[in-house]
């Protein structure tokens, strides 16, 4: 399963890759436009990963909201997934998309 909101996206995984570490906060990215956040709603329900440049969530409550000012809601159920910021793909250049 894949979720799109705003420029980040959300796929759900296997599993962590051994050796990632954990993450302090509940921000999954920060928008550049505007300061807004895409983080879990409530601390304590997920906890982020890193392991080489990739970043993941896990979900440690039934489910968890992915909130965002300008974005509606995401509910994750439990379980672990990887998230990434989406790319612009042009002849010119390779962008980050931004929010």
């Amino acid at each position: 399963m894949m979720w799109r909101h705003g420029d980040i996206m959300i796929a759900a995984v296997d599993e962590i890759p051994a050796g990632a570490e954990t993450k302090p906060g509940t921000t999954l990215a920060h928008g550049e436009m505007t300061g807004h956040s895409h983080r879990i709603e409530e601390p304590g329900t997920a906890e982020i990963y890193e392991r080489d440049g990739r970043y993941f969530v896990r979900v440690l409550a039934p489910e968890a909201r992915v909130v965002h000012e300008e974005h509606k809601p995401i509910t994750l159920p439990r379980g672990d997934y990887r998230f990434w910021y989406q790319r612009e793909y042009t002849p010119q250049a390779i962008r980050r998309i931004v929010d």
